[in-house]
């Protein structure tokens, strides 16, 4: 019997020195401030990504020639509780509009001045054979737990 094997989610955390309606505008408005340079999918530089802010938004980055790539979509918007975006990356992070794992950000106040940030990424196993390239690339310490960090460096500020 062939049995495959499939991926645990990637799940990171990082506690933010803000309060949770704080931390949600800067994950979302504000992601083009501390999403890195060098994570981006387009041929150009990326002057900026965008999370649009409604259900069914765009995620998308655009670059310094002013083309924009697709990265996925909004499932979710809850402000300032709940982010469920569609990842529609490939392993070679490739936009593929028939892929969707899932990136959810829950944004829990921990007190006034504090919000706890859990992020899931999962269904990895809809990528199939390439489930554990992703899983490592997004798991290693410069895949999420690094962008994590950013951004609360950003939300602290």
């Amino acid at each position: 019997m062939n049995r495959s094997i499939t991926p645990a989610p990637v799940r990171k955390s990082v506690l933010v020195r803000a309060p949770a309606a704080r931390a949600f505008e800067v994950f979302t408005a504000g992601i083009g401030r501390w999403w890195p340079k060098t994570h981006h999918i387009g041929a150009a530089e990326p002057e900026t990504h965008v999370i649009e802010p409604r259900a069914g938004g765009r995620w998308f980055e655009r670059g310094t020639d002013g083309v924009e790539c697709d990265i996925g979509k909004v499932l979710t918007w809850s402000p300032p509780t709940l982010l469920v975006l569609a990842w529609q990356l490939n392993a070679e992070f490739k936009y593929d509009p028939a892929l969707v794992t899932e990136v959810e950000v829950r944004f829990l106040a921990q007190s006034e001045q504090a919000t706890r940030v859990e992020l899931e990424h999962r269904h990895l196993e809809r990528l199939g054979a390439s489930a554990q390239i992703l899983h490592r690339a997004i798991d290693a310490p410069n895949g999420w737990s690094a962008l994590l960090e950013r951004f609360a460096q950003a939300a602290s500020q």
